[in-house]
């Protein structure tokens, strides 16, 4: 089970856990079920920094105990139990793995309900790679990153091969977007020039960006009217 990459949609994590315990065999459902009962520990009746330190480190081996297939679902739920912070996530982030920086990334519309974490997602989108990126351009960066950087964040994922499908809110924010456009043109100039196909998924987004005129239809790539 792969938890929201490529789909660029938000599901319920009560769902999430109900198919990840269906899916885990006996020692890895009770291995879970321990380090989500210790990972939501009240202050109360366990000092904090003692349940941080632990549910971090379970945090850390979720792939060896659950299986790689498993981990992003698993690190989600971790998080959304220990109710991590965004100074929390941002260590985490900033001394993980990449799987353990892509658990992060897809934990943040759960956690974290302003722009404070966009730093992190800044980060993902200098790397190269596309797990990373998928990660990325999920529901938080739809609803917080900035326009010149969500831009940016599509031509990326053109370049690198990341579906268009990852993009979150892709049609929304897109839409009759002509910075976007331009761009998307300018990109496609570059890559023929270059003697290099144009993706497929360009001339979706280009779609998607630029409204169908009623007397001229939409413009190709090169910025040419059809």
């Amino acid at each position: 089970m792969t938890y929201g990459t490529g789909t660029g949609t938000l599901p319920d994590l009560g769902t999430v856990r109900a198919r990840l315990g269906a899916t885990l065999d006996a020692t890895a459902r009770a291995w879970l079920h321990a380090a989500l009962t210790g990972a939501s520990a009240r202050p109360d009746t366990q000092p904090y920094e003692h349940r941080l330190a632990a549910w971090q480190l379970r945090f850390a081996e979720a792939g060896r105990r659950v299986g790689d297939e498993h981990a992003d679902a698993a690190r989600l739920l971790l998080l959304h139990a220990a109710r991590a912070d965004t100074a929390t996530l941002t260590v985490l982030y900033t001394q993980g793995t990449a799987a353990e920086r892509r658990a992060v990334l897809l934990a943040l519309p759960h956690l974290v309900a302003g722009p404070d974490a966009l730093p992190l997602v800044e980060d993902a989108l200098r790397a190269n790679d596309t797990r990373l990126l998928t990660a990325a351009v999920g529901p938080y960066a739809a609803a917080h990153l900035p326009a010149h950087a969500w831009r940016h964040a599509v031509l990326k994922c053109l370049f690198t091969g990341v579906r268009a499908d990852a993009v979150a809110g892709l049609a929304e924010r897109a839409r009759g977007d002509g910075e976007l456009v331009r761009m998307l043109g300018d990109f496609a100039d570059e890559r023929t020039a270059a003697g290099r196909p144009v993706p497929d998924d360009l001339h979706r987004v280009l779609a998607l960006s630029a409204p169908e005129s009623p007397t001229h239809g939409r413009p190709d790539p090169h910025g040419k009217e059809s």
